[in-house]
């Protein structure tokens, strides 16, 4: 349709949604863009940082992201863990365009080098070298496209040709036969031939002479000269991309695909070209006039076709009629440097960073800022589980980044307690960090008393989230001000024998997280380079929603055997005040269990992966000494008192010898002795995290005392007699030491020794918190079969390891239930946690839930073992043992 404007006035095309005819616009009002919609950006699921400085090429396969850019190496991301798989090395120039041949299982490749690779996407070697013909003069290869019916591929230059070459065709049958290259015709703005300084000598001579004789080298292919369509454009070639061509069905109603294809460009001509392939080349069938400067990129979608242009348009074209159907006004003066479809939407990657999300009727529906660069490529794949559909964009900020455009996060937008989890047919691993992103964003900081709502909002959202995944929960309250407990139960299938029942303990409070230190929001989940970050992530909510996921898919496969119980606390990290009290009265709903589960730590290393089967105890005390006197002036009174921080001091100094041994008396007698065995697990772990097994040893096997803090009354100036000292200390216990006998010892000794001062201060002590040490037992068939699916899912020894810190109510627990419990830390040496940019693998969160599957399978499968735990010599068996 022609639109004549007034003249004098730069005028364009804009089509109104609500009407079918265009309105006419002067160049003034087009100016002011119309403001994108207020609305909810698309859930980012992970940033990768590429060693690309620009992304300028994507590609993807089933279970791999293929990232090219400027280091000239080709980037392979595994699909799953969002890790780096390997690099692709080979070509010297950036990496302009990547193509996909799935059925033979190829990447091409083609480079400011002026090649095109081929590399399998099996096993990530390169196939082939393909060189263009005129090498020297051919310059960047801009892009790509392949025709899977003519199992050719097609490269457009930058001296504005058209190359090609059939992969099941000979090469001696494509340099000696097929149509001769077009004459070109003039252009205003070329106006005459590309002129190339030389030619490779064998193909000079190939050329000439019309035959064909093989290249040294095999795997190096050369493009002929029949195989070249000078001057296809008259610019760069800079997009391309293959349609189906489509017929009418004998019934008139049903589209059918044909077996022609048809090949689209697009160019620094202000152009897009229609060529039907053929078997000897493509042949032009019709022009697209854009006029809004270069198209830089293309989509398709049916018979529609979308052209990017560098002056922020992107112009719609109906293939059937030859007609312009639409212009969307993007972002005027703003490059749309890439295009990518999902059914019948579009996604618009931008110079500015900017992504748009434009509905069927061409309407702008979603906008948000993707990159704090230019959004160079783009493209639509499905997850690696293959129900899920993602966009992925790379910038020239070196980022490439997963946007979930399946399911737009609800997290931003709806009220807490209206946030759903997927549908049950969403992948296990799709809900787990849906699940833990809405989990996370929740502050259950239990330290804070201006988070207390925010630990029971935690709770009222946990219980939820049990629920939707299978389980039956309540909340159980614990103290009058205290967070409450979370009890949900996922009920395996009834078999001819018990079900064994297994209560998993975890916590949903967190420690604080100030926002120094960190490189993005706490409580935001931020994927970057297969990790997960944010505020208990690996410290417990993490581990929480892989074992709940684990359970529900079992569920959904109607195999679990299992009774799992949730009983998830949320005021672990202040010291549990409540928690076993909470239990003991709420001990008959939740009933009997045969084996405690629990994953609330780390490896020791990065890997292998690790077991823990031991924890210290601890006894928290704090000690005062007062004059009973306000504080006073050192210059007026100094020398004339005794001073509480002297004896302080001096009380101290009485609690260690000059070996750093704990002098408590007594206190190492009931301290277990070191197997032979054990030994050697140090010697082994030694050599795996590379620090002295004597270090190791002092870590987790062996009591310490440790002095916290000494604070004073007063502003703490070096002019003031302090007339309160008070100071925070630890003893951390081992097997077999008695946690009350040590207690009454520490108290005991502290008394003695301040007598023994003979000062008129006074002394006050008091202990403000206890947990006891935990020993697992390495040959119960629980642990065995922990251990076996570990060993299973990882392909590897699992390393067995213990801890210096405490669980409060881990050994709690084991009493309480009279069963043994299991610890299987998913975390990493590396993650954080309680510190800035606390982090998770998601390969270790995704491979975690796969082996606590395996764990409860191999389990149901198994015996149910009675066993019953208290501290004493006969129950606990060492690593020795």
């Amino acid at each position: 349709m022609n639109v004549k404007a007034p003249q004098g006035a730069s005028t364009f095309i804009r089509f109104d949604p609500r009407f079918l005819h265009p309105i006419l616009m002067s160049s003034s009002e087009a100016s002011v863009s119309k403001p994108a919609p207020s609305l909810s950006s698309p859930r980012l699921l992970h940033s990768l940082r590429d060693e690309n400085q620009s992304i300028l090429s994507l590609m993807a396969d089933d279970r791999h992201i293929f990232v090219g850019g400027q280091c000239q190496d080709i980037s392979v991301w595994d699909k799953q863990s969002y890790t780096l798989r390997t690099s692709l090395r080979g070509h010297t120039g950036s990496i302009l365009a990547l193509e996909l041949a799935e059925h033979k299982q190829w990447l091409f490749s083609a480079s400011g080098d002026s090649t095109v690779r081929i590399w399998s996407t099996e096993t990530f070697d390169a196939i082939h070298v393909l060189h263009p013909y005129l090498e020297t003069g051919a310059g960047d290869l801009f892009s790509l496209a392949w025709n899977p019916v003519l199992r050719t591929v097609y490269v457009g230059c930058q001296n504005t040709s058209i190359q090609w070459f059939n992969f099941s065709r000979s090469p001696q049958e494509q340099f000696c036969s097929g149509t001769s290259t077009p004459t070109r015709k003039v252009h205003k703005f070329f106006d005459s031939y590309p002129q190339y300084t030389h030619k490779p000598a064998d193909l000079l001579a190939n050329n000439l002479s019309g035959c064909y004789s093989p290249p040294l080298d095999k795997n190096v292919i050369q493009i002929p000269a029949l195989n070249v369509l000078d001057s296809a454009h008259f610019g760069y070639i800079y997009c391309m991309t293959v349609m189906p061509s489509r017929r009418t069905g004998s019934d008139d109603t049903a589209l059918q695909l044909d077996t022609t294809y048809h090949l689209l460009t697009g160019s620094g001509d202000e152009t897009v070209k229609i060529w039907t392939c053929t078997s000897t080349g493509p042949v032009l069938k019709h022009t697209f006039e854009c006029n809004h400067g270069a198209v830089l990129s293309l989509a398709v979608m049916g018979d529609t076709i979308f052209a990017g242009c560098q002056d922020g348009y992107v112009q719609v074209f109906d293939f059937e009629t030859r007609t312009l159907v639409r212009t969307i006004i993007v972002q005027e003066n703003i490059d749309v440097l890439s295009l990518s479809m999902l059914h019948s939407e579009l996604y618009t990657g931008s110079a500015n960073g900017q992504i748009q999300q434009w509905s069927p009727t061409f309407n702008c529906i979603a906008s948000w800022s993707a990159h704090e660069g230019s959004v160079l490529s783009s493209i639509v794949t499905h997850s690696f589980q293959a129900n899920t559909i993602v966009l992925v964009s790379g910038a020239n900020d070196g980022f490439v980044k997963i946007w979930d455009i399946d399911s737009p996060s609800k997290a931003t937008s709806a009220p807490l307690s209206e946030n759903r989890l997927p549908e049950a047919e969403d992948d296990s691993h799709d809900i787990m960090t849906y699940a833990l992103s809405i989990f996370v964003s929740i502050p259950s900081v239990s330290s804070d008393p201006l988070h207390l709502e925010d630990c029971r909002q935690a709770a009222i959202w946990l219980k939820k989230c049990l629920h939707q995944l299978g389980a039956g929960s309540i909340l159980l309250p614990t103290s009058e001000h205290g967070s409450p407990l979370v009890l949900a139960t996922f009920h395996g299938t009834q078999g001819k024998h018990p079900k064994p029942r297994i209560l998993f303990y975890g916590h949903y409070d967190v420690i604080s997280a100030p926002r120094d230190g960190w490189d993005s929001d706490p409580f935001t989940v931020t994927g970057r380079n297969g990790y997960l970050y944010g505020r208990g992530v690996t410290d417990n909510k993490g581990p929480i929603m892989a074992v709940a996921c684990a359970a529900a898919e079992l569920l959904r496969k109607r195999a679990l055997g299992v009774d799992l119980v949730f009983l998830i606390e949320g005021e672990e990290e202040t010291g549990s005040a409540g928690f076993m009290s909470a239990v003991s009265a709420h001990k008959s709903q939740i009933g009997d269990i045969d084996a405690i589960l629990l994953s609330n730590s780390t490896w020791i290393t990065e890997y292998p992966p690790c077991i823990t089967y031991g924890l210290r105890g601890v006894v928290h005390a704090t000690v005062g000494i007062s004059s009973g006197v306000p504080d006073q002036h050192s210059g007026i009174e100094g020398g004339a008192r005794a001073e509480p921080m002297f004896d302080m001091i001096r009380l101290l100094a009485t609690l260690t010898d000059s070996q750093r041994k704990v002098s408590i008396p007594d206190f190492y007698d009931r301290v277990r002795p070191q197997t032979e065995d054990e030994k050697q697990l140090y010697e082994l772990l030694s050599s795996v995290t590379h620090s002295p097994a004597s270090v190791l040893s002092s870590r987790w096997r062996e009591p310490s005392l440790t002095v916290h803090n000494v604070s004073v009354s007063g502003p703490g100036n070096p002019t003031v007699i302090p007339g309160m000292v008070t100071t925070k200390l630890s003893l951390r216990i081992v097997p077999d030491q008695d946690l009350d006998t040590i207690s009454r010892a520490l108290v005991s000794h502290l008394n003695a020794s301040f007598d023994a001062f003979g000062s008129p201060n006074k002394l006050s002590i008091t202990i403000d918190h206890t947990a006891d040490w935990w020993l697992g037992d390495l040959d119960d068939p629980w642990f065995k079969a922990l251990e076996s699916a570990v060993r299973e899912e990882w392909s590897v020894e699992p390393l067995r390891i213990r801890e210096g810190g405490s669980i409060p109510s881990v050994p709690c627990l084991e009493k309480m239930f009279g069963c043994r419990a299991l610890h299987l830390p998913l975390g990493q040496s590396s993650d954080r946690a309680h510190l800035p940019n606390e982090r998770i693998s998601l390969a270790n969160l995704q491979r975690g839930k796969a082996v606590l599957e395996r764990f409860l399978t191999k389990v149901a499968d198994g015996c149910r073992p009675p066993l019953s735990t208290s501290h004493n010599d006969d129950d606990h068996v060492d690593a020795g043992s």
